[in-house]
């Protein structure tokens, strides 16, 4: 009797004490404004700094879980912040990003049975933790968006900036690419349109008919942005959208589709969801003709021979950009390339930003084609696709290799005021941050290590 009476109280300390591990690991050790930081959030949080590191290839002395911990209590701060000023996020966005990555965690470990097992808790609990973090991270972000996007700087600011650096301090600029390329659009153009505009409306009567178009834009919609949302746009205005898209879109009622629309970006099918004032949530199709490798190898042959001319010199690459070239950005200035597609299409009138020289980072699968060329040489044609995903065949020429260097305020003013930008950013939005601080009501549990704090504005 007293061996079965010693075993049961051993069999209850051990469940208390697992009991009281767990309240260890649930216990609030942070307040901020209206929200609690777990310790098992700031557990969590320090694997993804460890993982960081890792993929980073750094190592760091200073302590994770104090890392971890500032990074939450940063977050909190700036979602309770975005909360009072009313900041906007797609929450619905968030809401697919979710659904995708716990089908994803479902698939790795087998089952949603596991998943629940693994993590202690029922799935619906799951999705709701990850729904809520997510948001929290997507309000924290907009609101640091939104104070970055009120800091502007001045070319003395700049100057000035560039001339208190130690000679040290001044950044390197990377190996750039100054060219010239004679591009063109498939000749059988005007059949594959025909062929998308087809393949968009037999999607459009499937829809009619019962489908649903969110599965349907997840499986064909060429829109990496929307897709994986089911095609879906949050609350935007009309002067937002491409004028056709507009335009189709503002005819719509609620649950009906438009026709095939035109744009830019290639052909698109839309159905409007809601509207609130001035503004409309839709979801849309976006499908890019296609061709075949008979369809482009017109294009190819055309480039080749181009090349050939040139280089036996019975007509300069000039001048063939000219005749040829169907980049209307470059053609009139010998092929050279520009960044002013990007300019455009991101509205940005501001001549002092167009560029000739670009990072190899900027050139994408082009740069493959560059690669190991002398200056003056030519690629051999390849097919490419503009900024917006259309395809195209295209012939480059290398002009320049900038090599390597440390920055000038005489050659590279553009770089160095992006710099000088990201550093006055920074020194403002720390100003802001600690002002904050002193105003929001900040809460740490003395269990927690702070001595290893960035900002010690967070200990009170």
């Amino acid at each position: 009797m007293k061996r079965k009476f010693f075993v049961a109280i051993v069999a209850l300390l051990a469940t208390l004490g697992a009991e009281a591990q767990t309240v260890v690991v649930d216990k609030v050790v942070a307040v901020v404004g209206n929200s609690a930081i777990l310790y098992s959030e700031v557990v969590d949080y320090s694997k993804q700094v460890l993982s960081q590191r890792k993929e980073r290839g750094y190592t760091s002395d200073r302590d994770p879980m104090s890392e971890a911990l500032e990074g939450l209590l940063l977050q909190k701060l700036l979602y309770n912040q975005a909360l009072i000023d009313s900041i906007e996020i797609n929450t619905s966005m968030v809401a697919e990003n979710v659904e995708s990555r716990v089908e994803a965690m479902i698939a790795e470990v087998g089952s949603i049975a596991d998943l629940e097992a693994d993590a202690g808790k029922p799935i619906f609990e799951i999705k709701a933790d990850m729904r809520r973090m997510a948001e929290e991270s997507q309000y924290a972000q907009m609101m640091r968006s939104t104070i970055m996007q009120g800091v502007k700087i001045t070319p003395g600011e700049v100057e000035q900036y560039y001339h208190s650096l130690r000679t040290d301090m001044l950044p390197i600029i990377p190996e750039q690419y100054v060219y010239a390329q004679i591009t063109k659009f498939p000749s059988s153009t005007t059949q594959a349109k025909q062929r998308t505009r087809e393949r968009l409306l037999e999607m459009r009567e499937r829809v009619i008919n019962g489908s649903r178009f969110d599965m349907l834009a997840r499986m064909y919609s060429m829109d990496p942005g929307s897709a994986l949302q089911g095609g879906e746009m949050d609350y935007t205005p009309l002067t937002n959208f491409e004028k056709p898209f507009a335009e189709a879109l503002g005819k719509l009622q609620p649950n009906q589709i438009s026709g095939v629309v035109e744009t830019v970006y290639g052909y698109h099918i839309i159905q409007l969801i809601d509207k609130r004032g001035e503004e409309y949530k839709c979801r849309h199709i976006l499908l890019r003709p296609t061709f075949t490798d008979y369809e482009l190898a017109d294009d190819l042959k055309l480039l080749d021979s181009l090349r050939t001319e040139v280089a036996e010199g019975r007509t300069t690459f000039e001048q063939a950009a000219l005749e040829h070239s169907d980049d209307k950005y470059s053609k009139q200035n010998g092929g050279l390339v520009t960044n002013h597609e990007l300019l455009e299409v991101y509205g940005a009138n501001d001549t002092s930003y167009s560029r000739t020289a670009f990072y190899k980072e900027d050139l994408g699968r082009d740069y493959n084609y560059m690669r190991g060329l002398k200056v003056g040489d030519m690629s051999q044609p390849f097919q490419s696709s503009d900024m917006r995903g259309n395809t195209l065949s295209k012939l480059i020429k290398l002009i320049d290799i900038i090599p390597a260097h440390t920055a000038s305020l005489s050659n590279d003013y553009l770089q160095i005021e992006q710099i000088a930008l990201q550093h006055k950013q920074q020194m403002e939005f720390e100003k802001w941050l600690n002002k904050k601080i002193s105003m929001m009501y900040v809460r740490i549990d003395p269990m927690m290590d702070t001595s290893e704090f960035e900002n010690k504005n967070w200990i009170k």
